[in-house]
């Protein structure tokens, strides 16, 4: 019975607001966006190849088909680039941009950059097609380690 007497509070609060409390934020149905950015690596930043891949952008499909991100772009405000390659993310599926650098492969892209680019006082990640249309975007404050976008 306490089940059936939380549903209509439940419903008036989705009602009011769109959506369930908690959850992570909703994008448009059929996109391709910015899901998470881990920007403030774990430990100190002493600019280990290790550190630089601990921050990272992961970008998220949620489309029914798979989408080219050849020449999409990732950029901060202080105008660090990057350029996806012939890459494909699929249905539902994500990429992670790591800062630093590695071996591309499937899941995993590397930026290939010596120093950090998200700051962790306060940046925004953007999301630009390969036409230069902005996409999305995510903005954190100076707290914590990593944002859901």
């Amino acid at each position: 019975m306490r089940i059936r007497a939380a549903l209509p509070a439940l419903a008036g609060a989705v009602a009011l607001t769109g959506t369930f409390l908690g959850t992570a934020p909703a994008h448009a149905a059929g996109s391709v966006f910015i899901y998470e950015v881990y920007y403030n690596s774990p430990g100190s930043d002493h600019g280990s190849n290790a550190s630089l891949n601990a921050e990272w952008v992961r970008v998220k499909n949620s489309t029914s088909a798979a989408v080219s991100l050849k020449n999409w772009k990732i950029k901060d405000n202080t105008g660090y680039t990057y350029t996806f390659g012939d890459v494909k993310v699929g249905a539902g599926h994500s990429k992670k941009v790591h800062t630093g650098v590695g071996t591309n492969n499937a899941y995993d892209k590397y930026w290939g950059r010596g120093w950090y680019v998200w700051n962790n006082t306060g940046d925004t990640a953007k999301l630009y097609k390969a036409n230069g249309t902005k996409v999305d975007s995510c903005t954190w404050s100076n707290s914590g380690s990593y944002k859901y976008c």
